[in-house]
């Protein structure tokens, strides 16, 4: 079917309009607000890790406080309302590192704890993360499956 002179016209006008009120993109600001600060957060989980080995921590032990303490951080400045801003400046680069995954969780915890622990906090405290662990876990089987097909 070919075209009318009508919805070519009209298909034109959305096409501008579609153009005028996007958003202008950034995207080497962008880029580098997500690498500066994604590169904060791994480097205080660096600095975590040092700090324990200290301790004469082992390697494995140094791995789950070092996590323990990024998503207690994380947890807390979403309470407290900080981590929301750090991820509107730096997009991925808090999404990314464990203490996105934190704030995916804490953040649907806050809002809907008022509706009860049940229905509220129970029912939709991974609301966010939820699809992460399940697509998270099922790449992880199949990739786990080709691993054992091809290896053997």
């Amino acid at each position: 079917m070919e075209k009318t002179k009508k919805q070519q016209q009209l298909e034109q006008e959305y096409q501008q309009r579609v153009k005028e009120l996007s958003p202008n993109s950034h995207i080497v600001r962008d880029c580098l607000r997500a690498f500066l600060v994604g590169g904060i957060i791994c480097t205080l989980g660096q600095a975590i890790t040092n700090m324990l080995a200290k301790y004469g921590l082992s390697r494995n032990e140094t791995g789950m406080y070092t996590s323990m303490v990024l998503i207690f951080l994380a947890s807390l400045l979403t309470g407290l309302g900080i981590y929301q801003k750090i991820g509107h400046f730096a997009g991925a680069g808090s999404i990314v590192p464990i203490t996105g995954f934190s704030n995916s969780v804490t953040s649907p915890a806050l809002e809907f704890k008022k509706e009860g622990f049940i229905l509220g906090l129970g029912a939709k405290i991974f609301i966010v993360a939820g699809p992460v662990i399940l697509y998270g876990t099922l790449a992880s089987v199949l990739v786990g499956l080709v691993y054992y097909f091809v290896k053997y």
